[in-house]
């Protein structure tokens, strides 16, 4: 049987482009970026740094303010953790939100152990932020606003340039968690007004493994300490040897990005309105979780009342869905996430998580509609 991919949001398949772009650097271009001597190692060094010219240019910023890591994961401990470090005695509040990924939410909690005060605001039953409250939420003392661009549960769009201009006038670094959102929205760290940036290559048709922090250089010059030690490497940010191979591929994904975003959205986004569509005619009972004006194009989150997430999952093994983050799945509890937006935990049970990308197709799409259609109406039926 041949399972239909659709969560997309999880991971991504590699582009074909992609793994061409990757394989010499894993066969005959194995040479270390940092060996200075041989011409295998000044191979390894102009392809990282061709690498990181595509993905500085994607987002519209220098070069040398982009340093490797292994993911966004670690780039939301470097930014935000780096930047608490490096902070004076006076600047020890941080703002961020109740829906954020729990790889800022539990740094968060981290530093909050050790002497920092941290807001985390509510969102409404859409999702979004108010930004009035964020302003209000600002002291004296605020040193960082982390807010994720694209929420990797509900799909929803946070007003980042809107949060960038505050920021800004209030003279306090913006972190943004661009994981979702980096090849899938358009997106310019400078008019954004952002300092911090953080990136995931396997989100957008990329290798996993390999994700990207911007740290912006100049008005402000963010300063950082480091979370690893040993070689300098990256500007003495991210000690260790590069994965040339991971590196050349993220470049890659961004330079497909950038010359298929626009269609690809249009394309998915499609895709997006027929499964919602076809949910919806075939299910006497759905909801749509999060704002649906804005919302990421390959991106819907639903609960079926009535229904167990994980039974219909078992239920239906032609479909790759999930319940929600990947990193939080296995914890078995209700997710943060729609919890925060005011669903109880029996609703937040019964939510599915569909990512429609880059491979799927109308056919994906039409089987996905049957497949759930007939599965609720057993399981609804036997509530």
């Amino acid at each position: 049987m041949k399972q239909i991919y659709l969560d997309n949001q999880a991971t991504t398949m590699v582009d074909p482009e992609v793994f061409s772009a990757m394989e010499p650097w894993l066969k005959y271009q194995f040479g270390n970026a940092a060996s200075r001597n041989h011409i295998f190692g000044w191979a390894a060094e102009e392809a990282v740094e061709i690498a990181r010219e595509l993905i500085a240019d994607f987002i519209g910023v220098n070069p040398n303010e982009i340093i490797f890591t292994s993911g966004a994961t670690e780039a939301n401990n470097l930014a935000i953790q780096g930047a608490a470090l490096n902070a004076s005695s006076n600047k020890k509040h941080i703002i961020t939100l109740k829906t954020e990924h729990k790889a800022v939410l539990d740094i968060c909690d981290y530093l909050e152990k050790n002497g920092f005060s941290i807001t985390r605001l509510p969102v409404n039953k859409e999702g979004m932020i108010d930004l009035a409250l964020i302003e209000k939420s600002i002291k004296k003392e605020t040193l960082l606003v982390s807010v994720m661009h694209v929420n990797n549960e509900i799909g929803v769009i946070q007003p980042i340039k809107d949060i960038g201009k505050l920021c800004k006038a209030k003279g306090i670094l913006f972190h943004v968690d661009a994981a979702q959102s980096v090849g899938k929205l358009p997106i310019n760290v400078e008019s954004f007004d952002i300092d911090l940036l953080s990136i995931s290559a396997h989100k957008f048709y990329g290798p996993k493994g390999v994700g990207a922090l911007y740290v912006r250089r100049k008005n402000p010059r963010v300063s950082l300490s480091p979370l690893l030690y040993g070689g300098g490497h990256e500007r003495g940010l991210r000690s260790g040897t590069l994965p040339v191979h991971q590196i050349v591929g993220m470049g890659k994904a961004c330079q497909i990005a950038a010359r298929v975003m626009e269609d690809e959205t249009k394309r998915i986004s499609s895709l997006r309105d027929q499964l919602l569509q076809g949910i919806e005619e075939d299910v006497s009972h759905c909801n749509v979780n999060g704002s649906m004006k804005h919302r990421l194009a390959g991106n819907l989150n639903m609960s079926f009342p009535g229904t167990q997430n994980e039974a219909v999952i078992a239920a239906v093994p032609e479909i790759a869905i999930s319940s929600g983050a990947a990193c939080t799945t296995s914890t078995m509890e209700p997710s943060h996430v729609l919890l925060a937006l005011g669903l109880s935990k029996e609703m937040a049970y019964s939510s599915l998580r569909f990512g429609i990308g880059r491979f799927n197709t109308k056919q994906d799409i039409d089987t996905a509609v049957e497949v759930i259609s007939r599965c609720m109406k057993k399981l609804q039926f036997r509530s």
